[in-house]
């Protein structure tokens, strides 16, 4: 392995490569536009368009494209040369600050939600300084915005960069109170990516893991989790290798990558990176997938994000740990040793508190797809009901803040906020709950709902958002007071009262909770369809233009591409199965029930007893035969209708009450017929080849 220090970050136009390169006025002037947001002037951007290009070229780079983030919930990019012709015919190798600013993909083409017709095709990207320029595959990769020609976002990053600019502007209020010294805050994120790797000459035998990326058949191994001896397990030397190259690639585009292990389930890994800007994170993790999938085909695996690939196991998840960082280095979910630093951090623990209980909807949200619907409230996922794990001792000082009472520990402490000392605590001081979806880790939160495959752009976006309205309803009321101290103390304990609902430190799976849930007025939205219609109500319209992180109609485009999305997946997946049931297993199912027809057949001939087995065998797949055909055939017209009725506002509905019942009824009935049926004739792998092909 090369030395990591010299490979890290080897093909990436960072601080330094731009200290280097670029003439110090030049270099000052786009630090000036990064930190500050500043306008780029021409000039500049030419000169910084000119080192970028000699840079990449000296890296191997002949084409540059802007990369960006539609609303497909992956990546983007159109190639263009560094050739141009010069005057006397021959070719130059050029760049120009207009071409790296801007660009001018086909806007009718990427997923819109009605903010774009078909003939509508002009669309604009622009260079986002604030995230470094890489070499990928021979190209110059410029991280990019995309937008409508009439201003409105197309895609992930922009809202992202808006809702961390609310952020920031409310928490330099709070601040300000504080008398804290900063000048920038920023939430910072860590997404933990979780992933299986299947062998690829398995994968390509199985049509629903081709085309839907999950197994929509397959019966329970004999083995799965249960022996938990898969977690944290040795790592076999076939995934070593494939996990070491990850790493390398990773730390050549400057990804932190720091932990790699083994997950719960069978061919189930993690890899998690160092915390770093929410939208240098969103790019990173984008990258990450994108990385895992190429290197995995090279050492003969496909990388499968999917949520819920393999039914009663693991699903995948992606854990978004969330905290906001001052640029002097302060976590501001740090609690501190001191008065004033308790005071500040209790102060921007209830902003969350009440952001996550105001705005349980919008979290669930955005996570809501139709794979993670699968997902969540099983194998180690968290349930769709949203509430915030504190731990037993964070807790109880809470509650003591609430009841105005002595809180104890090791000596009794008077809860005057900002006036007498809060309990310094260790970060870690309960035990870690991982059926909460929402849980605070020590000086962090863990939003544990979000699927594998989604960018975490959007949670961040709604995390930051509801924290930035809270913090600026806090700071409004503060900087009102006349005396801030008893506002303060006012206003941390009457939080506390209105919204420690949101608050559950047990298990987030029972029964009970559910119920207790009810009781609180927490909202249960087991699935997208239940989900969506929250997303334009009139409360969260309210929040985003307050802000100026979407416009109305922006993010009613939103809610129209993922119900639309949402349909698409299970109508695709309900004609998949479709397709495997009528091409593949009742005929399978077919010819065994005819082996076994002609065992009898010439058993009775020879005058013997037929087996009871046999016999009953044979029965039941005849059974299971005929239950298979008759939900086929309503899956199948149901399927279709789906399909007609994409753009229709009761698609979600439909899909939900219709397809997904049909889906499971099907599945139930191949699933049995695997296990009754001859290895040999079965059409595709097993979860058994599937899970332990090594």
């Amino acid at each position: 392995m090369s030395n990591i220090p010299e490979m890290f970050g080897s093909l990436v136009f960072n601080r330094e490569v731009m200290k280097e390169r670029l003439p110090e006025e030049v270099y000052k002037s786009l630090k000036h536009t990064i930190q500050r947001g500043d306008d780029l002037d021409i000039t500049v951007a030419n000169i910084v368009a000119e080192a970028m290009k000699n840079w990449a070229i000296e890296k191997g780079a002949t084409h540059y494209t802007h990369w960006f983030q539609p609303m497909t919930g992956i990546t983007a990019e159109k190639h263009d040369s560094f050739v141009s012709r010069d005057k006397n015919g021959g070719i130059i190798m050029d760049f120009s600050g207009k071409e790296l600013i801007k660009g001018e993909p086909d806007a009718s083409s990427f997923p819109s939600g009605g903010l774009r017709a078909t003939f509508e095709a002009r669309g604009y990207t622009a260079w986002d300084p604030t995230s470094y320029a890489f070499i990928k595959d021979g190209s110059l990769c410029i991280p990019s915005v995309f937008c409508s020609y009439g201003g409105e976002a197309l895609d992930k990053k922009t809202p992202l960069l808006r809702s961390m600019e609310a952020v920031n502007e409310q928490a330099m209020r709070i601040l300000a109170l504080f008398g804290t010294e900063a000048r920038h805050v920023e939430p910072n994120v860590g997404p933990e990516q979780e992933y299986f790797l299947i062998d690829k000459k398995v994968f390509e035998q199985r049509e629903d893991l081709v085309v839907c990326g999950r197994t929509l058949f397959g019966a329970k191994p004999p083995k799965g989790q249960e022996l938990e001896d898969h977690y944290f397990g040795a790592i076999k030397p076939r995934i070593s290798a494939f996990m070491k190259e990850l790493d390398e690639e990773l730390w050549k585009l400057g990804v932190f990558s720091k932990t790699k292990h083994n997950e719960a389930a069978p061919c189930q890994h993690e890899l998690a990176p160092i915390f770093s800007s929410a939208n240098t994170a969103t790019d990173h993790n984008q990258l990450t997938m994108e990385t895992m999938k190429k290197v995995a085909d090279r050492h003969g695996f496909v990388c499968i994000l999917q949520e819920k690939p393999f039914e009663g196991v693991n699903g995948s998840g992606k854990h978004d740990n969330w905290s906001l960082s001052t640029d002097k280095g302060a976590n501001l979910l740090e609690p501190g040793k001191h008065p004033h630093e308790n005071a500040q951090f209790l102060l921007f623990l209830c902003a969350v508190i009440k952001a996550v209980d105001e705005h349980q909807d919008l979290l669930r949200i955005s996570v809501a797809t139709a794979g993670n619907d699968h997902r969540l409230g099983a194998n180690e996922a968290p349930p769709a009901i949203v509430s915030m794990f504190l731990g037993d001792e964070l807790t109880a000082i809470l509650d003591a803040i609430d009841e105005g009472v002595p809180y104890y520990r090791h000596e009794k402490t008077q809860m005057e906020i900002g006036v007498h000392v809060l309990p310094s605590f260790p970060k870690d001081t309960t035990d870690r709950n991982r059926t909460s979806p929402f849980a605070f880790t020590g000086n962090k939160f863990e939003f544990r709902m979000p699927g594998s495959a989604m960018s975490v752009a959007e949670p961040n976006v709604v995390i930051n958002t509801a924290v930035a309205d809270v913090l600026m309803q806090f700071a409004d009321e503060l900087e009102a007071a006349t005396d801030f101290g008893s506002a303060l103390n006012s206003l941390i304990r009457r939080t506390i009262k209105q919204h420690k609902r949101i608050i559950f430190n047990g298990d987030g799976y029972s029964n009970e909770w559910k119920l207790e849930a009810a009781k609180r007025g927490l909202l249960n939205l087991p699935t997208t369809a239940d989900a969506l219609p929250h997303l334009t109500s009139e409360k969260n319209v309210a929040l985003f233009t307050r802000h100026k992180v979407y416009t109305e109609k922006e993010l009613q485009s939103r809610h129209d591409i993922l119900l639309e999305s949402y349909c698409k997946i299970i109508s695709i997946e309900a004609l998949t199965m479709c397709d495997m049931a009528g091409k593949d297993i009742i005929p399978a199912v077919g010819s065994y029930i005819l082996k076994l027809a002609e065992t009898v057949n010439a058993v009775k001939s020879a005058g013997a007893p037929v087996p009871c087995h046999t016999s009953k065998t044979l029965k039941r797949l005849c059974e299971l035969s005929d239950e298979m055909t008759a939900s086929l055939t309503r899956l199948r017209a149901n399927a279709e209708h789906a399909q007609k009725n994409l753009g229709s506002k009761n698609c979600g509905v439909f899909c939900r009450d219709e397809l997904l019942p049909l889906m499971a009824e099907l599945r139930r009935a191949a699933d049995e017929a695997e296990t009754l049926t001859e290895r040999s004739f079965w059409p595709f792998p097993t979860y058994g080849d599937m899970l332990y092909y090594i």
